[in-house]
Formats: C-alpha cells, sequence, structure tokens
C-alpha cells in the first residue's frame, strides 16, 4: 500500500463536536481527509468500514471506555497508529494508553503544530510498518531462518519440514528448549501460510496467573468481574482470520485446556460473564520445552487436546548440537552489535572460539545473543576470552541441573519408557529446582538466571511442585 499525506485518512474521535469540527479543519488545512466520529459505537463502525491511516482518540467519551477503543482499534489492525488527545491529564491514563500501544498522547489545551507534526510522524510510522510487513510477506520462510537460526544441514531439514507444512492449516507443534527460537519458527510459519495477511497473536501461557487464564484467552464483558469495567476481546478473538501461538502450553491449567479445546472444536466461544457466541476462524500454534506425549502420560495435557493440536511436531535441536551454526550466529551479533554502538570489533580469538564451542549454552540462541552483545560491549579491536560472560557458575549450575536424581520406584508397574520417562521428568526438574534455590539462598530470581529460564516460568514450577522457597531451602 502507497500512502501519501494528501489521501491519508484521519479519524477525529471526540464527543465534543467543536473539537470535532477545529481538529478537522485543522487536518484539512494540512492535506489530510479527516473522519469524525462523536462516540466509541460510531468510531468502532468507522474503524471497520472506512480504514483509517491513523486516529486522534479522546479517552473520555459518553458509551465505550476510550482504551477499550484504542484496544479493539489495534486488535483490527496493529499497524495503526492511535494519538491519544484528552483534558484528563492524568498520569495514570498516559500509562495505559502506553502500555495498549498507543502511538502517542497529548493533553488539552493542545498546540496545533504539536498535534500536527505528531500526526505527520504517525503517518511515515504507518508508511513503514505497511512496507515491512509487505517485505515480511514476500521473503521466503528459507532465507529469514537461515539468516536468523543459522545455515546448517540441521536448520536446513527444519526449514525443508516448515515449507511442507506452512502452506496448510495444520495446527503445528513446536518443541524446543528454552531460548532455542521457537516464536521465530512459528513467525516463519505464519508468514509463509494462507494466513500471512492475518494477525499473528502470541500468548506466553507461563506469564498468565491462572486465575486469569480464560478472561485473557477468551475475553470478558463489562461487569464479568471485579475490576471488569469495559468489555475486552480476548486473544483467541484478536487472532481471528490469523494465527494464534501458544508457548509454554504445558503451563496451561487443565480447566483452561478444557475451553481451549472446546473452542477449537466448536469454533466458537463466549466471552467470561457473556452469552452470545463469538465464530472464530484461527489456526493454532504450540510450543514447549519438553515433549508434549510425555506431559500427556504424566497427566499434565489432557490427551484430547494433545490429539487435535499434534497434526505436525517441529523440533528445534538446542545450540550445543549445532555448532556450524554456533559460530555463524556469533559472527552475525557481533557484526550487528558492531553496527549499535559504532564500534569495529573483528573477530574473535582462537580461545574465545573454543570457549564458545565448549559451553553447554543452556539458554540457547537468547543467551549467546546476550553473552556476545556484552562482550562486544568489552572488547577492543578482538573478542577475547575475558571478554565472554560464561561464568563458572552458570556452568556449574547447568551440570547441576541436568544431573540425574533418585528415581522413582516403577518396577511392576508395567509402564512403558516414555510413561517411566514422563513420570521421572519431575522428579528431576523438582531436584534440580530445589538445588539451585539452595544454592542461591531462596532468591528466586537468581535461581532463575543461573538455570536461564525466565522468573514466571521459576514461579510457576516452585508451585506446582510445592517448593517453599523459605523453608525448604
Amino acid at each position: 500500500m502507497t500512502m501519501t499525506h494528501e489521501k491519508s485518512r484521519v479519524l477525529i474521535v471526540d464527543d465534543e463536536e467543536p473539537i470535532c469540527k477545529l481538529v478537522s479543519c485543522l487536518m484539512e488545512q494540512e492535506g489530510f481527509e479527516p473522519l469524525s466520529a462523536p462516540d466509541g459505537k460510531t468510531a468502532l463502525d468507522l474503524l471497520r468500514t472506512a480504514s483509517p491511516d491513523t486516529v486522534i482518540l479522546d479517552l473520555g467519551l459518553p458509551d465505550l471506555d476510550g482504551l477499550e477503543i484504542l484496544r479493539q482499534a489495534k486488535a483490527m489492525d496493529e499497524d495503526l497508529p492511535v494519538v491519544i488527545l484528552t483534558a484528563h491529564a492524568k498520569v495514570h491514563g498516559a500509562v495505559e494508553a502506553m502500555r495498549a500501544a498507543a502511538f502517542d498522547y497529548l493533553a488539552k489545551p493542545y498546540d496545533h503544530r504539536e498535534l500536527v507534526r505528531v500526526i505527520r510522524r504517525a503517518l511515515a510510522h504507518r508508511q513503514l510498518s505497511l512496507k515491512i510487513r509487505a517485505l515480511a510477506c514476500r521473503s521466503s520462510a528459507s532465507h529469514d531462518l537461515t539468516e536468523l537460526m543459522g545455515p546448517s544441514e540441521t536448520i536446513g531439514r527444519l526449514i525443508e519440514d516448515l515449507n511442507r507444512v506452512a502452506k496448510s492449516n495444520f495446527s503445528v507443534v513446536i518443541i524446543g528448549e528454552t531460548g532455542s527460537g521457537k516464536e521465530v519458527v512459528a513467525q516463519a510459519i505464519h508468514a509463509s501460510g494462507p494466513r500471512a495477511k492475518g494477525p499473528f497473536v502470541p500468548v506466553d501461557a507461563g506469564a498468565i496467573p491462572e486465575t486469569l487464564f480464560e478472561a485473557e484467552l477468551f475475553g470478558h464483558e463489562k461487569g464479568a468481574f471485579t475490576g471488569a469495567t469495559s468489555r475486552r476481546p480476548g486473544r483467541f478473538e484478536q487472532a481471528n482470520g490469523g494465527t494464534l501461538f501458544l508457548d509454554e502450553i504445558l503451563n496451561m491449567p487443565l480447566t483452561a485446556q478444557a475451553k481451549v479445546l472446546r473452542a477449537l472444536q466448536e469454533k466458537s466461544f463466549c466471552r467470561v460473564g457473556g452469552t452470545q457466541p463469538i465464530k472464530i476462524d484461527v489456526r493454532v500454534l504450540v510450543a514447549g520445552n519438553e515433549d508434549l506425549d510425555a506431559a500427556m502420560a504424566a497427566g499434565r495435557l489432557r490427551a484430547d487436546l494433545f490429539y487435535r493440536l499434534n497434526e505436525f511436531t517441529l523440533r528445534i535441536p538446542p545450540l550445543r548440537q549445532r555448532k556450524e551454526d554456533l559460530l555463524y550466529l556469533a559472527n552475525r551479533f557481533m557484526n550487528l552489535t558492531n553496527q549499535e554502538l559504532n564500534k569495529a570489533v573483528n573477530g574473535f580469538s582462537e580461545p574465545a572460539v573454543r570457549a564458545l564451542l565448549n559451553h553447554p549454552w543452556p539458554g540457547n540462541v537468547r543467551q549467546l545473543r546476550s553473552t556476545i552483545r556484552r562482550a562486544v560491549l568489552l572488547a577492543g579491536e578482538m573478542v577475547t576470552e575475558q571478554h565472554l560472560d560464561i561464568l563458572q557458575e552458570n556452568n556449574e549450575a547447568w551440570r547441576r541441573a541436568a544431573a540425574p536424581a533418585k528415581l522413582q520406584d516403577t518396577s511392576g508397574a508395567e509402564l512403558s519408557l516414555k510413561e517411566i520417562v514422563a513420570q521421572n521428568r519431575s522428579v528431576v526438574e523438582r531436584e534440580a529446582l530445589l538445588h539451585t534455590l539452595r544454592q542461591t539462598g531462596g532468591n528466586k530470581a537468581k535461581a532463575a538466571r543461573l538455570l536461564r529460564v525466565d522468573y514466571k516460568t521459576i514461579q510457576t514450577k516452585i508451585k506446582r511442585y510445592g517448593i517453599n522457597p523459605s523453608k525448604d531451602t
């Protein structure tokens, strides 16, 4: 889409008619095409039918909350820049607006020149976003993933499998360790598939409190529960016509799993507190850091949901098994950081290369990127072993986390190998958590850093295994 200022549509949403007229005249003078809406319902109708290029939105509307209109506008078009214009110049409102992805925030009375400058920046931002999206849709998954993940034969085979399944509407399970690039693979599937023009909506199941899962996934009506001051669409609704990516699905409670399965089977759901079914058409991609069939055998994943999702599986091998990719990515991150810092670090010393190759990289590509960025910041002409943030305590934590714990006695239970592994996985994981928490004196944040997982994952697993850091450590 090519956009010029003369043809750009600016939607002005304000219940004060003089403000609408004034801003409309200002936009006309600047060569834009103004549209106006006195309330939230009219604004949403115009967002659906008129396809504005940017929005000037008042938060204090008579019928709908301005922040809710902002969220719905971004759900319809994630590249649409929305400028908040309001008389209620409160810090809380500004923070909430920016969290909901507002482009900018101006308070009444505003400076006309400043408003025009903000609108021009918003339109330029939209034009750039649309160009990037168009390029992303045209680029092949092969080129993108080779650049992002490495040129090894292993990644080549992964790309071949990805290209086969991307053109379908199959649900795909992506298995890989923390930091290995599961969301990168999911985005490539979406960009290469039939829903590339639709939204890609990622959901980190490990970051959602158990009590909020249903509202987060399916949305809620106004008054559905304490704090639900307005209607809010959920992630399924936001992903309609596109792709929903459920990351760390094994952190999803069993009750939420049942409702996800029902929504996928019936292709509809009701918001929390609502009775009107909402039709959906989404492709679902899921990711986990362990085999889902083992989790199913252990009772952590519903069998019916597993069979619904497991139409195709992609496995991302850990970085320590891909030495060719490791060195390629190290050089790539070095070059990118050189550009960012305006430096000219020109390579790695031989001891540094050996250290990179010998490190187990429990945090995979994410850990490598952080390590190389810090090394380039510290280095002069070349990265040496001393510049690498590969600390002995991290090596020790990884070795201890990977060490075998005392396995459960399964003799006489007539279990398959897969079932035995599934039962004992939790034993090993709990022991590794306890050991690391003892090492850190119960400090969960430090334990998360040592084990190379995010803080919310640590919290989830501590709760799952009934660990009390203040008593058990």
